[in-house]
């Protein structure tokens, strides 16, 4: 059983388009840029809006069909949606937010709640009083008090900083870990998406792709929206080579690479990791001479921006650990590699505008 949804919606002139489903007991992400569809999405799911035709199932009830006229409203869908700004209500305390939500047994079940989340000690205090840390927990006990059979988390950690995301994503994991029915995790970070969720499905210009295995995604992302998402920094138009196994880089003097991936219709653009880049020797498998434009020292790593000889196009991002890190020679050169693996061939798909004409 599981949690499918299958709608479009026109929004203005802006077109969703999914198609996914996210089974019992585990989490899918839903990854894209701002104002790519991931909230809407959810609030067609959860019923806060009406898609425009399709079909929305929870563990085999009929959330929403447009051919049969169905479309439930939220409170009889036994879906819960924790909202980036978790939406409590500002006049009850944390305990009265919790038990508006009970469907039995509010008492017991609040207190169970509360210790589960640790909230002990919060009972009295109302949402302006608790930190951002602590509204989120009340929210998913909110949440779970209403005993649903999904979960919608719309960028649950974008109101937090660094640290403290981290120590609640660390509480969320355990208590979605006993959570039996379909999550849905929007976000558009992939650090966030990798080690939250083992599915992905990755929304672009309201266009859902097919959804895959979060490390597929990262290994070979097709396209060069995924390929953004997954946190890649290098990108330059690409032509087949003249040799199979190879591509040529007009904007890069010419460069001739061999590339692991065989050449399909479609693809536009080449891909390179910024870690995938390293130093080589002369004569080494795909190494080519590059000018070093600039130096930047970051936290952990060295970051080097190359300009490949004859290149009249962008410049390339190397980042070494900086035990890793030599500076370059007096002239400014240095050979630069790339594994054949390591080259994505990736497409450019097709806009919102160029879908609906």
């Amino acid at each position: 059983m599981a949690l499918t949804v299958q709608i479009q919606k026109r929004w203005g002139s802006f077109l969703l388009d999914v198609d996914f489903t996210a089974e019992n007991g585990e989490a899918l992400a839903l990854l894209g840029a701002s104002g790519c569809g991931k909230s809407l999405t959810l609030k067609c799911a959860a019923g806060i809006e009406k898609p425009d035709r399709g079909r929305i199932l929870l563990n085999g009830r009929v959330l929403f069909d447009s051919a049969r006229r169905i479309h439930l409203p939220p409170q009889s869908r036994k879906v819960g949606y924790l909202f980036q700004q978790y939406a409590l209500f500002p006049h009850l305390t944390a305990e009265q937010n919790i038990a508006v939500a009970c469907r039995r047994d509010s008492v017991r079940r609040t207190r169970e709640l509360m210790a589960l989340l640790r909230l002990k000690g919060l009972e009295k205090l109302r949402p302006r009083q608790l930190s951002g840390g602590q509204q989120q927990r009340v929210a998913i006990a909110r949440i779970l008090a209403a005993e649903p059979e999904a979960i919608l988390l719309d960028e649950p950690f974008s109101a937090l900083d660094s640290y403290l995301k981290w120590q609640l994503e660390l509480e969320l994991q355990d208590v979605l870990s006993r959570f039996p029915g379909p999550v849905l995790w929007v976000s558009h970070d992939r650090g966030e998406v990798y080690r939250n969720c083992r599915q992905v499905c990755v929304l672009e210009n309201g266009k859902a792709s097919p959804q895959e295995d979060i490390k597929t995604l990262m290994a070979n992302p097709g396209t060069v929206s995924a390929a953004r998402l997954s946190g890649c920094k290098n990108y330059v138009p690409v032509q087949p080579g003249p040799e199979p196994g190879q591509v040529r880089i007009p904007l890069w003097g010419d460069l001739i690479l061999q590339c692991a991936a065989p050449w399909r219709e479609g693809v536009t653009t080449l891909g390179i990791r910024a870690n995938r880049v390293r130093p080589a020797e002369p004569g080494a498998q795909n190494a080519f001479p590059c000018e070093v434009v600039r130096v930047t020292e970051d936290v952990f790593a060295m970051l080097l921006m190359l300009r490949p000889a004859g290149a009249e196009g962008p410049l390339l991002r190397m980042e070494l650990g900086k035990d890793r890190f030599q500076a370059p020679d007096r002239d400014g050169q240095l050979w630069a590699a790339v594994q054949p693996e390591d080259l994505m061939l990736l497409e450019e798909p097709a806009s919102a505008g160029e879908r609906q004409a």
